[in-house]
């Protein structure tokens, strides 16, 4: 049997509802939207794994406001059922100083916060971000409403220029990152037929 991931693009396209961060032209749903497709188009590829995505299409929109949004998300992966709950985003600050990759989990001591370790491990490998640890946030609906272990992956800062070039240019490494820690996670390799990093 795989292992069932579901990849929940946070937000959704610019001018709908939740649409989520913008800082200069970068948008955060678009920058969501395409690491979670590459994310897919990797995992489609080891039969080890199934995954589906919360917007499978660039115009899918959830939900009519921001909770309703959230739930539609959490609804898909519990009525699956997810093995897995992967949600992905990118972040911004006031202060343009401040980079790097992070994640959000429920609590410590979870399996969320083992695969959190390897996720993060992956992605600043993959990438070159800067490490900026584990965090919980058990308030964010995401994390407390599923069923499953559940990951909120902030994957660089949009507002910090460096992270705002890998933002726009590294998205299928950051992919390829998140596959790598999914490995790790598992104790599995890499299959033969796998794509490497690029760039």
């Amino acid at each position: 049997m795989p292992i069932k991931i579901f990849i929940d693009q946070g937000h959704n396209p610019a001018g709908g509802p939740n649409a989520g961060a913008v800082f200069g032209n970068l948008y955060e749903g678009d920058i969501n939207y395409q690491v979670g497709i590459y994310l897919k188009e990797i995992l489609d590829g080891d039969p080890r794994f199934e995954a589906r995505l919360s917007r499978p299409t660039t115009d899918t929109v959830l939900g009519t406001d921001n909770s309703s949004s959230l739930a539609s998300r959490v609804e898909m992966a519990n009525r699956w059922p997810a093995d897995y709950f992967i949600s992905i985003h990118s972040n911004v600050s006031t202060n343009p100083g401040i980079n790097g990759t992070e994640m959000y989990i429920y609590r410590y001591g979870t399996q969320a916060n083992w695969l959190a370790e390897n996720l993060l491990e992956g992605i600043v490998n993959a990438v070159g971000t800067k490490n900026n640890g584990i965090f919980t946030r058990p308030s964010l609906y995401v994390l407390r409403a599923t069923n499953m272990p559940a990951v909120l992956v902030e994957l660089g800062y949009m507002s910090n220029p460096e992270d705002a070039e890998k933002l726009t240019n590294d998205q299928y490494q950051f992919a390829y990152g998140i596959y790598q820690g999914l490995l790790r996670y598992f104790g599995l390799i890499p299959l033969p037929n796998q794509p490497t990093a690029v760039g």
